[in-house]
């Protein structure tokens, strides 16, 4: 019997159905499917399988997120975290270089920023408030652990159709404005994070022309001053 009932739990639903817990061994099955589901056009190399969700629980089990669905006892969404210490003046990095190619070897014990390596939700169960979840869970731990802040490599999944029409930067100034809808990186600026820059050959997703957004999520627990920079 999977025990989730015994999990600490770090965000519920408010009908109880949905709840976030850390990821379990047991589980690695069923992250790779939400994986899959919401990464079609992900290459096979990037993709996460269920080796990398076990190991990622032997490097940093903490930072791993499962939303478990109560009614259907499965997980419906997940997200993957390590620590980093991130230099915001060279933050551009090819996403496989950052996570260690998926296995998180590039954890820093102590490291200073939270980085989220992955988020899905898978797409039968879009548009019910997982995403926030997750992302509350993720905050938490960051002022749990007394962190600066959580960043990430957004893919800004919805740019492949505005490509012909304008540049990377201006889509992202454009979502960042409001006037454009994208699919992932909207979700996160309604998160509270900032844009800070833009990475060309983050990772290999024709649907967001390679690119990632670096993103940024100030712990506000933290007296930032120029020393915090």
């Amino acid at each position: 019997m999977n025990e989730v009932s015994a999990l600490p739990i770090h965000a519920s639903a408010q009908n109880g159905r949905f709840v976030v817990v850390n990821s379990q061994p047991w589980m690695a099955d069923g992250l790779t499917r939400v994986q899959r589901a919401c990464f079609p056009d992900l290459s096979e190399a990037e993709l996460m399988g269920p080796g990398h969700f076990q190991q990622h629980l032997q490097v940093f089990p903490e930072g791993q997120f499962a939303v478990w669905d109560n009614d259907q006892q499965c997980v419906a969404a997940s997200s993957t975290d390590l620590c980093l210490n991130i230099d915001l003046a060279h933050y551009a990095h090819p996403y496989m270089q950052e996570v260690g190619d998926n296995t998180l070897s590039t954890h820093v014990p102590g490291g200073e920023w939270l980085y989220g390596a992955d988020i899905g939700v898978h797409p039968e169960y879009r548009s019910q408030g997982l995403s926030t979840l997750l992302y509350g869970a993720r905050q938490h731990l960051v002022r749990r652990l007394g962190l600066k802040g959580h960043v990430a490599g957004a893919m800004p999944k919805g740019y492949g159709a505005h490509a012909h029409a304008m540049p990377i930067e201006e889509y992202v100034y454009r979502v960042a404005l409001n006037e454009l809808k994208d699919p992932v990186l909207s979700v996160q600026l309604r998160r509270g994070y900032r844009v800070w820059g833009i990475i060309p050959d983050y990772l290999d997703d024709a649907s967001c022309r390679h690119y990632g957004v670096f993103i940024v999520w100030r712990n506000p627990d933290i007296g930032w001053s120029e020393r915090h920079a």
